[in-house]
């Protein structure tokens, strides 16, 4: 059965609306239908608030319209006094609207994750600059094999520097070696306890120690700083024809080294 309401143009129209919606959510049954588009369409501008219930379901319907739209049918509604309502005016909004709509909010997701992304992206890791001190089983060790055995490990974030032999007794020299490693990447106590003293390499190497370990702050190094690191690094180890490590002695504060 059809519901009839009066020209909702005119006060007594809306109060009668207004009455009807008191206990209802829809104009006919529980979701939305083409009965409520049909009084929406019938509405020319936004109800006054002084008809609470009529300014709560337009608003409600509104929203439906702008997201969903509305496609049950309903029971049948006829609104008396008013302009014929076309079935254009009841139809629900093409789904170019709401495309768009989609299309946009789609563009926003794919920024925000291309943000996150960015903003989530690892940033340049620490240097770090060690003296390492590389020990043989005794004195008949070829320590030219144990240098090469040393230098001969490769890692991700690891490079070896200038290296040296000091005598420590009894005809026993040790290997003296700079390195310089990125933090995030290389360990220097697995390094020692999983290369350099494990097979093939405790064939030379009885153990090693860990002289001095640095860090290496890049905006901390002034070309006067650097070419004083430089030279501080010659000294340590001796040797000028192999590539120099950057130590790191802080701001003002310098740090030696212990061979």
């Amino acid at each position: 059965m059809a519901v009839a309401f009066y020209d909702l143009t005119s006060a007594a129209g809306l109060k009668k609306l207004d009455d009807y919606l008191l206990s209802r959510s829809y104009i006919s049954g529980y979701q939305a239908s083409k009965d409520d588009l049909t009084v929406f369409a019938a509405f020319s501008s936004t109800p006054a608030a002084e008809y609470v219930n009529v300014s709560r379901w337009y608003t409600h319907i509104n929203a439906l319209l702008r997201i969903s739209g509305v496609e049950a049918e309903g029971c049948g509604v006829v609104i008396e006094g008013s302009a014929p309502i076309t079935k254009e005016a009841i139809a629900t909004p093409p789904s170019a609207d709401t495309k768009a709509k989609t299309e946009e909010e789609k563009k926003a997701a794919e920024e925000r994750a291309a943000t996150i992304k960015a903003s989530s992206k690892k940033k340049e890791s620490g240097k770090s600059s060690v003296l390492l001190d590389v020990k043989p089983w005794d004195d008949e060790t070829d320590m030219k094999k144990l240098e090469e055995a040393v230098r001969s490990i490769e890692m991700e974030g690891l490079f070896w520097g200038a290296s040296k032999l000091v005598p420590v007794g009894y005809g026993i020299k040790k290997l003296t070696i700079m390195l310089t490693i990125v933090d995030d990447l290389v360990s220097v106590d697995t390094l020692i306890e999983e290369r350099l003293t494990a097979e093939p390499f405790n064939e030379y190497i009885q153990s090693c120690d860990i002289v001095a370990f640095n860090k290496i702050y890049q905006s901390d190094i002034s070309p006067t700083h650097e070419k004083l690191r430089q030279s501080e690094a010659k000294n340590a180890v001796g040797c000028s024809s192999a590539p120099l490590m950057t130590l790191q002695r802080g701001w003002n504060n310098k740090s030696k080294l212990l061979v």
